[in-house]
């Protein structure tokens, strides 16, 4: 599997991959994330524009899609927690990590690649999406509380420094 910059050609292929993510988010009980049409377009556009979109490819077929955010514009909504980061130096945060069907392992790929560019990752998910609250805890992320995003919902907080 291949990870690179996304460009404005792919956009149809990632909204698509972001509805079969959602659709599988819904199989998972995960009734409340990503709904009234977020992420949307314009959203991936910024992403894009912003240098911070990124597609896996396999076998020539764009499979997932992330936004990688490094340290030198630390997330607004990171900037209080209900608990602890574990350290308060520049970081990472992967955003908007999604996948169809067709592969598997796109989670950890892009992972990977973001430790690639930063020893120091934050992440936040739904509390009920149990599918990414697993895959953070098998690879070494710390749970450090529950942030609040921009429309007031609160998100459990995940780090991990290596």
């Amino acid at each position: 599997m291949q990870i690179q910059e996304a460009t404005k050609v792919n956009i149809d292929t990632i909204l698509n991959i972001i509805d079969q993510a959602r659709i599988i988010m819904r199989e998972n009980g995960n009734t409340t994330q990503w709904t009234n049409g977020y992420p949307s377009r314009e959203t991936i556009l910024e992403d894009i524009a912003n240098k911070h979109a990124f597609i896996c490819s396999a076998d020539n077929e764009v499979v997932g899609y992330f936004c990688l955010m490094l340290g030198d514009n630390p997330d607004p909504n990171y900037t209080i927690i209900e608990g602890n980061w574990l350290n308060d130096k520049p970081y990472g945060v992967i955003h908007r990590l999604a996948s169809g069907r067709t592969h598997k392992g796109i989670a950890q790929k892009a992972f990977d690649f973001a430790f690639t560019k930063t020893n120091n990752i934050r992440v936040d998910t739904l509390h009920e999406n149990i599918p990414m609250q697993n895959f953070l805890k098998k690879n070494g992320f710390v749970y450090c509380g529950v942030i609040y995003v921009s429309d007031g919902t609160p998100r459990d907080a995940f780090q991990k420094v290596i």
